[in-house]
């Protein structure tokens, strides 16, 4: 996989590159001080992953997020940053961010959290986790009734299995589905409870006590 790195910190953006060259799977495919710096790297070389620093100089982390995936939904951006503000995670996550991690998260679990997001799993750091249930209980828009109300019993099966950390063609594997037939359940779950990533739909699954194993 290709992976750009972003980041205002010329030592934190050297560090990440030395531990992602040690991977056989990954290539770094740039470094940028800066989101308009990142945005013209993307441009040339798409990467599959950007590594996003939030507080940066110019355009910050959070708008480069948004509009990288408005213009390459298929790129992932996961967030390492020192910042865990409220304001800074809820931001990032509606940016799109696929994952929140901070700065002294260990390697293996940077490492881990890269190939898993890749996947389709998101992995938030557990400093934040819980200002993120906090900030989904307490949204009016969310529905206060049982979820199973609202889903069939085939988009309970797949949320559970989101709320797990599995990726879409694990869930097809574990369901016996195509990859297709759960994409659209995915595309049901999100529509009939207002939200818009796996990130939101895997808290709410586990605010409903719908997961065994957490991959937070």
């Amino acid at each position: 996989m290709k992976i750009l790195i972003c980041d205002d910190q010329a030592i934190v953006r050297d560090g990440l590159e030395l531990l992602l060259q040690l991977e056989k799977d990954i290539e770094v495919s740039g470094t940028a001080e800066d989101g308009m710096q990142a945005l013209d790297m993307i441009a040339k070389n798409q990467p599959d992953l950007v590594l996003m620093d939030l507080k940066m100089p110019g355009i910050n982390g959070v708008e480069t997020t948004r509009r990288i995936l408005v213009a390459y939904p298929q790129i992932k951006v996961l967030v390492l940053t020192t910042f865990d503000d409220d304001e800074w995670v809820f931001d990032a996550i509606r940016a799109g961010a696929a994952g929140y991690l901070l700065k002294d998260t260990p390697r293996a679990r940077v490492l881990e959290a890269i190939h898993g997001t890749m996947q389709g799993k998101s992995f938030i750091d557990p400093a934040v986790v819980g200002k993120l249930m906090d900030q989904v209980a307490n949204k009016q828009e969310q529905p206060t009734s049982n979820i199973s109300e609202r889903l069939t019993v085939r988009e309970m099966d797949v949320l559970r299995l989101i709320s797990r950390g599995l990726g879409n063609g694990q869930i097809a594997k574990q369901l016996h589905l195509s990859e297709g037939t759960v994409r659209n359940h995915v595309s049901a779950i999100f529509a009939k409870l207002e939200i818009s990533d796996r990130t939101q739909a895997a808290i709410i699954g586990i605010k409903h006590g719908l997961d065994s194993s957490r991959s937070f």
